[in-house]
């Protein structure tokens, strides 16, 4: 592999390598995340006049370059090591005839191959950044530039190599926006115990409002946790309605009278806040990890710190605009947006510049201040 950008300041498009994780087709057919964020940089880098390639797993679903590692994602095998360890060695022989400037990996296991890349390796954080995540970042130290997805990411681990902090972002236009909302209310996620499934069950019955639950069930530790707390939980006015794909999910959102994102671990960021918002539908969320920085409170939605403020704060979301949510969106957390922000870290990072301390291009617009949306 090898670059022909080593001048900083240039004008052209990058080439610019993007490896996903083998989970999902990218873009998702219903849950994933990652996929989603990626699948809106490639068409927002696109956009912007770049050449992108796109390693990952099952169909092509961008306007990237594919190429495939698995001819069918291995969904199924999700928290499995090898299938991880296998797309990083693919990935990794891949490179070998490719010609780029920059490589941006999404994956956990495929930094391990930055040392010996011939270009530089920004990998974007999506999960845990503390423990033992936090050691193996360190040991990759300055052979990877380290991009976290909210200031409450990185604060978890200040002395990591991190070049910027840019917020995910998705395509507003795709989301369907409805300002009439029904009765309900949503919880939409992974059931695991830190995503609070069960106390989003408890608010609503609280508050007197019916709840509809959609979410990845697939795991062993998801099925535990789903028998032990949220099937007993069940009822006519709590009902699981099953892992929604995308034109279920954009109908829930766009339904719901708010979404509740009751997680009670330091979630680096919720791409399902966005998502909601985008639909018009405000959040209720406990005051945990990147909450602060997505939602304005009393605005598009409200954040508490007690999950026994939460049915309360349900029932005033009636006097909450939908449109200061899709706008709070638009501006802040749209595609666009994160374009912008990689491709600055992307140039100072291939350049070799060290991140200015008081001036991070890798930061979200979002993060300024702003008189008509205030960020808390």
């Amino acid at each position: 592999m090898v670059s022909s950008r080593n001048v900083p300041g240039w004008s052209e498009g990058m080439r610019i390598l993007m490896v996903a994780p083998p989970w999902y087709d990218v873009p998702p057919q219903g849950y994933g995340g990652i996929e989603s964020m990626v699948a809106g940089l490639v068409a927002g880098l696109t956009r912007r006049g770049h050449e992108i390639t796109l390693i990952g797993a099952g169909r092509a679903g961008t306007s990237a370059r594919f190429l495939s590692t698995y001819g069918r994602a291995p969904s199924e095998r999700i928290g499995e090591p090898l299938p991880e360890v296998l797309h990083a060695a693919k990935a990794y022989a891949m490179t070998s005839k490719l010609v780029v400037d920059v490589i941006h990996d999404h994956t956990l296991a495929g930094p391990l191959t930055a040392p010996a890349q011939a270009v530089p390796t920004v990998i974007t954080c999506h999960g845990e950044v503390g423990g033992e995540f936090g050691e193996y970042y360190r040991v990759l130290g300055s052979a990877v530039s380290m991009v976290a997805i909210s200031e409450a990411q990185r604060r978890v681990a200040p002395d990591l190599n991190w070049a910027g902090v840019v917020h995910n972002a998705v395509d507003v236009t795709a989301f369907p926006f409805r300002e009439r909302k029904e009765d309900w209310v949503l919880w939409l996620g992974r059931f695991n115990e830190d995503k609070g499934a069960h106390l989003a069950i408890d608010a609503a019955r609280a508050a007197g409002r019916r709840i509809l639950l959609a979410g990845k069930l697939t795991e062993k530790i998801e099925y535990d946790y789903f028998d032990e707390y949220v099937r007993p939980r069940l009822g006519p006015d709590a009902q699981y309605v099953g892992e929604a794909d995308t034109a279920r999910k954009h109908e829930l959102l766009a339904a719901a009278r708010c979404l509740i994102f009751p997680i009670v671990w330091e979630e680096p960021f919720g791409m399902v806040m966005i998502e909601a918002m985008a639909c018009g539908t405000p959040v209720v969320a406990l005051c945990r990890g990147a909450v602060p920085e997505v939602v304005v409170d009393g605005v598009t939605g409200f954040i508490r710190s007690d999950p026994a403020e939460l049915p309360a704060a349900v029932e005033a979301t009636d006097a909450l605009d939908p449109r200061a949510c899709r706008s709070r969106v638009e501006r802040f957390f749209g595609v666009e947006v994160m374009a912008r922000a990689y491709e600055a870290i992307y140039r100072r990072t291939i350049a070799g510049l060290p991140r200015r301390a008081k001036e991070d291009p890798g930061r979200n617009a979002g993060e300024s201040r702003d008189l008509a949306m205030p960020v808390n």
